[in-house]
């Protein structure tokens, strides 16, 4: 795990594709601030990811881990990184974070394991489930869930007609 301290963070690119500092939101979220709309925005645009993303991972799921609470903030921001990381125009994960990036998705389970027992909020149900899904290492399962909207979910179920039928029956 690349520490908050290193001047590397000065170096990496953050989903803009130009350089961004990830420590200083991390070090802000490691002290209790709220820096969601911060690092959703520079660490994730438009399914763009750099290597300041996938250097957050560790330490969004160890700050994670710390938290009172963990909401789908948490868990949609690293299944967004994870899903798009496979996406050719994103770089490939550096061998230097690889250990750390797979290791962080290893100690995610658990955490979304006990958060998907008491969660109740649709949003951040449904960010666990696909968390889950990612850290299973089902990438298209993962990604369905992470990443389509009600919308999107309901025209998937519609095109088939028995769950079409079960869809109209329960509304």
């Amino acid at each position: 795990m690349l520490p908050l301290t290193d001047p590397k963070w000065k170096e990496l690119k953050g989903g803009y594709k130009t350089l961004y500092d990830a420590s200083v939101p991390l070090s802000r979220l490691e002290r209790g601030e709220d820096v969601w709309k911060d690092l959703w925005q520079e660490l994730h645009h438009q399914g763009s990811v750099g290597d300041a993303s996938y250097a957050a991972v560790p330490h969004l799921v160890r700050i994670g881990a710390t938290l009172p609470r963990r909401d789908w903030h948490l868990y949609g921001l690293l299944s967004a990184i994870e899903v798009e990381r496979h996406c050719k125009s994103n770089p490939d994960l550096p061998s230097w974070l690889r250990e750390s990036y797979k290791d962080a998705w290893r100690q995610l389970l658990p955490l979304a394991l006990d958060d998907l027992r008491v969660a109740n909020e649709r949003y951040t149900v449904r960010s666990i489930l696909g968390a889950i899904a990612l850290a299973k290492g089902d990438l298209i399962l993962g990604a369905l869930i992470s990443l389509s909207d009600d919308s999107e979910l309901r025209e998937a179920l519609e095109r088939d007609s028995a769950w079409s039928e079960l869809y109209r029956e329960e509304n």
